[in-house]
């Protein structure tokens, strides 16, 4: 008999030890008479096995296949010999016919002791463990150890480390036990130096390079993942081109092909996508038809909301028939069905959509089978589907559900689709699922100028005891001031599409924005908020809170009457009205929200008022959206019911709502009192104005600049008491540098007040996070 003893045995090691075990399994027949044998046949009254340890002889028999007594020919011997190899149980097979004994010599497999990886540092062990499939404690088998090692290099290929190279060895143990290990080398991360597009004429690389998830390295290239190279992201982003254009009426755009280019010194990729972009289209003459005799075409038409002459958009048409199918769900007719029927015109380059209600197959929904859930509880999942068991099915509404279900960020992967059940009516709807990290705790510094440096932690979980439901603790403190928060949030309150929120505040500030009094606010919030159309929310909310100023060193009488109040409480009911134009999807480049609330306070506490606030934004870009331009009115009225004066804690300041003045830097003040201290007003109106446009820089360092003008004013005292609190507007100017950053996006503002009081307090600097639209 032979042996074998390796240390590496890979696939050609492997092939070699069959080729030799199948001619010593058929040595001892053929040395004799080498043409004969190969016709002879054999009778087997004894099998003889021996080597196997952890393998019964019956178990290796069954692999085999031969039966006492049967005549086998040397053709059924090599047979026999690789079903016994191929088991992947051992690592040498030989085959010895010895006269009426069929002598079976085997060599297990090694048993793994431990497993190792060594000369990684990208990927810890604890994941690699969690990609290989070799475990401890189990037979090692070559042919899974090499697929182990190409499962590491394709993890390391997803991080952009195409050179990563993987070899696995193994180290004898006694007792028939190896130790597994991985060598790893993980190369340099290959970075994408240059995107570049070929055919695009209607939008500029720049435009095009900002909608792709694949970015350019730049500055932060140490930091920022998306600029390295991963072919399979390639496929998303010719995806997303295609709907980027699609989306602005290019229905006959198509990606012609992708080329990576490896750069000369093979350390980046040159990435170029050759366009295809074709005309621009838009909607022509919208119709709607129905062969069905409960149906009224005019009153479906109603429901459409895409108007001719509107640039082509397939979201507007996907809106379009959701409307039209709810409205057949209203009206009680099931399984309605609206097929968009599109008649192109070349001529004036626009498309014609007639809308057709029929009658769809008579389909049910027998279940919806969930998997890959194990922390997200299945009715969080469950409650994205609009249809329950023994519904209509709707393939439409399939999708949608499908859609919200990788909306609310709990899985890394989420495929939903649909078969035949147990009868051909009926559809099982299965979704399979991959969750991710939604938590997060953090620490840090940060910076504001209006509160200077100061320290953080906050805790947040999107989906709190996999019910999916979000919890936020945040703690800021400053050198003056102090909040604490704590926001939870139920997003399907009693099943409902229905938010239900409850959120705390704590905060004090000592001598903030240059005050000469501390404060302390104490707050509890529940509100519920929901749907009433399809782009309009209604929120109802009740407050109680109390508020005191302290240790006031100054002057000013209106100050010193609201510190000798001391801690009032307030109870109050309020509600706001939104309306967010985006929601119907009829225009990806224009926008609009409007917002309008009222807060009665006055049922108990210390305090009786109403407060109105109302704001009106909207933002749309203009020169092949390479420059987009922003505008917002925003105002609020303090009405106080009863006897007593506003108080300095509910009155407004336009802190952070104007640019170009300090904190508490304008409106009414007490000019009386050597600081000049500021004390609110009780009424505010402010514009902001405001464009954003590319400064030339390469797009992958995230930078751009603006451009904003500011103008509004703060007034109205209850007893002025000799103080000006007229209206007088402020405005300023300035300029506005933008910059996209992994901690998000930072805006510095340089500005100069024009229109100010003498008394006014400006400031030519400031650093904030920029908010978006």
């Amino acid at each position: 008999m032979s042996t074998f003893a390796r240390g590496d045995l890979g696939r050609h090691g492997r092939a070699h030890l069959l080729a030799a075990s199948v001619f010593l399994g058929v040595a001892s027949v053929s040395a004799v008479a080498p043409q004969a044998v190969l016709a002879q046949t054999y009778r087997f009254s004894n099998v003889e096995v021996n080597g196997n340890q952890r393998v019964d002889a019956s178990t290796i028999l069954s692999y085999a296949g031969i039966g006492r007594g049967e005549a086998v020919s040397a053709a059924r011997l090599n047979d026999a010999y690789q079903a016994i190899a191929d088991s992947g149980l051992f690592e040498t097979v030989e085959l010895l016919p010895r006269g009426g004994t069929l002598v079976i010599n085997v060599v297990e497999y090694p048993t793994i002791n431990v497993i190792n990886f060594e000369g990684n540092s990208r990927i810890k062990d604890e994941d690699l463990a969690s990609i290989i499939q070799s475990k401890s404690r189990r037979v090692y088998a070559p042919s899974m150890a090499e697929a182990d090692a190409a499962s590491i290099v394709a993890a390391y290929e997803q991080q952009g480390r195409l050179a990563a190279s993987v070899t696995p060895r193994i180290i004898r143990r006694s007792e028939n036990r190896v130790d597994l290990v991985f060598e790893i080398v993980e190369g340099a991360v290959v970075e994408i130096e240059r995107i570049s597009f070929v055919g695009n004429r209607a939008y500029s690389e720049r435009r095009l390079r900002g909608a792709l998830g694949t970015k350019q390295a730049g500055l932060l290239r140490r930091i920022i993942r998306s600029d390295t190279f991963i072919a399979d992201r390639i496929e998303f982003d010719k995806q997303v081109l295609k709907d980027f254009y699609t989306s602005r009426g290019y229905v006959d755009f198509q990606v012609l092909s992708v080329t990576p280019e490896l750069t000369r010194n093979r350390d980046g990729y040159l990435l170029t996508f050759n366009l295809r972009e074709g005309q621009q289209f838009r909607f022509g003459e919208i119709t709607t038809v129905s062969d069905l005799d409960d149906v009224d075409p005019d009153e479906f038409q109603a429901a459409a909301n895409i108007k001719p002459g509107q640039i082509y958009n397939p979201l507007a048409i996907e809106n379009t028939i959701a409307r039209m199918e709810r409205l057949a769900t209203r009206k009680g007719m099931n399984f309605v069905r609206v097929e968009p029927r599109i008649v192109r015109n070349d001529r004036d380059l626009t498309l014609d959509i007639e809308f057709a209600v029929t009658r769809g197959p008579r389909m049910f929904v027998e279940r919806i089978d969930i998997e890959g859930n194990a922390t997200t509880l299945d009715r969080v999942v469950r409650r994205q589907f609009k249809a329950v068991e023994g519904d209509p099915f709707n393939p439409r509404e399939i999708r949608e559900a499908a859609d919200r279900i990788r909306a609310l960020g709990f899985f890394s992967k989420a495929e939903v689709s649909a078969r035949e059940g147990t009868e051909p009516d009926q559809m099982i709807v299965d979704v399979d699922v991959e969750e991710q990290p939604t938590g997060s705790l953090a620490f840090g510094l940060n910076y504001s100028e209006l509160d200077g440096f100061g320290a953080a932690i906050s805790f947040s979980e999107s989906n709190f005891l996999g019910r999916g439901q979000s919890l936020s603790v945040r703690i800021d403190t400053s050198s003056d001031n102090a909040t604490s928060r704590l926001v939870f949030a139920e997003p399907a309150f009693l099943g409902r599409d229905v938010r239900f929120r409850f959120s705390a505040l704590y905060a004090e500030t000592d001598e903030a924005y240059n005050a000469l009094y501390d404060t302390k606010v104490a707050e509890i919030s529940p509100s519920l908020e929901f749907p009433i159309s399809e782009a309009a929310r209604l929120e109802l909310r009740y407050t109680f809170g109390e508020g005191e100023i302290s240790n006031y060193t100054g002057n000013a009488a209106i100050i010193q009457a609201d510190a000798n109040r001391g801690g009032l409480s307030y109870s109050k009911i309020g509600y706001t009205l939104s309306y967010d134009s985006r929601l119907t999807g009829l225009d990806p480049n224009t926008g609009w929200q409007l917002q309008f609330s009222q807060d009665y306070a006055g049922l108990g506490g210390d305090l009786e008022y109403i407060e109105t606030t109302a704001l009106a934004a909207a933002q749309t870009t203009v020169w092949n959206e390479e420059i987009t331009l922003r505008a917002e009115l925003e105002g609020g009225a303090l009405a106080m019911l009863g006897d007593d004066d506003s108080r300095l804690l509910d009155r407004y300041f336009l802190n952070g709502k104007i640019r170009g003045f300090d904190g508490n830097g304008i409106g009414p003040r007490d000019l009386a009192t050597p600081d000049r201290e500021a004390l609110g007003g009780n009424m505010f109106v402010v514009a902001r104005f405001e464009a954003q446009f590319p400064l030339g820089l390469p797009e992958e360092y995230g930078i751009s600049g603006g451009l904003f003008a500011d103008v509004g004013s703060v007034w109205s005292l209850d007893t002025p008491g000799g103080v000006d609190d007229d209206f007088n507007l402020r405005s300023a100017v300035g300029f506005s540098i933008f910059w996209d950053t992994p901690i998000g996006p930072l805006r510095f503002n340089f500005s100069e007040a024009i229109a100010k009081e003498d008394y006014d307090r400006t400031q030519s600097f400031d650093l904030t996070i920029q908010t978006r639209f």
